[in-house]
């Protein structure tokens, strides 16, 4: 029960840092040697986390609902079909493997582009369109474990200029959709039962905080010093499973 009740204080960590909870699950799970999916435990406290951010972004998706921010509007539903295009198939097919070191390499280093792109203040000649299409492509493949969702999309929103407290809020706006839909799979063909019900409502709560720290820490810091600490920390997570 306490395993159970840490694994969601993690999971409403790191869900919004550019670091992969399935990924730290998997990990977790390593250590405490504890025989499970690491993606079914970890798309079960998606729930909560789920939650978190569809309450405290709740005037955003009224906005997205009522088609009051088309834009948004339009954005979100490319990369929600381009995301479960993508993550459905390969849930299928990795959801028993273990931690992704490479992918955590490969998270790093993304990051690390990320940084690149934030210190020269660059961006790239691509529409919204074609751009909502990438970042829901990144989105879909970080069901695979050690591949950070939330690092992938903020790698994918910067490669347009936009301010640091926007490339966050986007990239959490657009999860809700595909977290939902896996969650929502994973009730109805898995077993619900897999983790406590503590575990789901500290996920929804630490969630919740954490989300509204990073946010505020969002406007204050240089995006540029965010990107490459969290790629540092890809890196050394990825090696510290060769231990």
């Amino acid at each position: 029960m306490k395993f159970y009740f840490f694994l969601g204080i993690l999971q409403g960590i790191f869900e919004w840092l550019p670091i992969s909870s399935e990924g730290v699950v998997a990990l977790t799970s390593q250590i405490f040697k504890i025989n499970f999916s690491p993606i079914d435990c970890a798309l079960f406290l998606h729930l909560g986390t789920l939650f978190a951010v569809l309450i405290y972004f709740r005037r955003d998706f009224q906005r997205i609902i009522t088609l009051k921010d088309p834009k948004l509007t339009k954005f979100l539903l490319i990369t929600t079909l381009v995301s479960l295009a993508v993550g459905f198939p390969l849930y299928k097919a990795v959801k028993e493997v273990g931690l992704g070191r490479n992918l955590l390499f490969l998270t790093g280093f993304g990051l690390f582009l990320t940084a690149y792109f934030q210190r020269k203040q660059k961006k790239l000649e691509i529409s919204e369109n074609k751009l909502a299409f990438l970042v829901g492509f990144l989105q879909g493949l970080a069901v695979i474990p050690g591949l950070s969702r939330s690092g992938a999309t903020i790698f994918g929103l910067s490669l347009k200029q936009r301010k640091p407290s926007q490339i966050l809020k986007i990239s959490y706006l657009i999860s809700a959709p595909p977290v939902g839909a896996m969650v929502g799979y994973f009730l109805i063909t898995r077993n619900p039962s897999l983790i406590s019900w503590p575990a789901l409502i500290t996920s929804f709560l630490m969630g919740v905080l954490s989300l509204n720290f990073l946010i505020k820490l969002s406007a204050k810091i240089n995006f540029f010093k965010f990107a490459l600490i969290f790629g540092i920390l890809c890196f050394l997570g990825a090696l510290i499973t060769f231990l």
